[in-house]
């Protein structure tokens, strides 16, 4: 069996093919865990803010000497 230049050019082709497919799905599931991420920040700033206002002027502090 003798392999021709031809095969090797579309098993060439077919593994970039492979490669480019495979860069776009981790592109996407890149942007999508970006997504994620400043979701979890905006919410969680959300949260702290609405928890700072709920608490206004009930501080606490301690003072120990030593």
């Amino acid at each position: 069996m003798t392999i021709s230049r031809d095969d090797i050019e579309a098993k060439a082709r077919q593994l970039v093919g492979t490669v480019e497919e495979t860069k776009e799905s981790a592109k996407d599931a890149a942007v999508l865990v970006g997504v994620a991420v400043v979701g979890l920040a905006l919410v969680a700033f959300y949260l702290g803010g609405r928890r700072a206002r709920k608490n206004k002027g009930k501080s606490l502090v301690e003072v120990y000497k030593v």
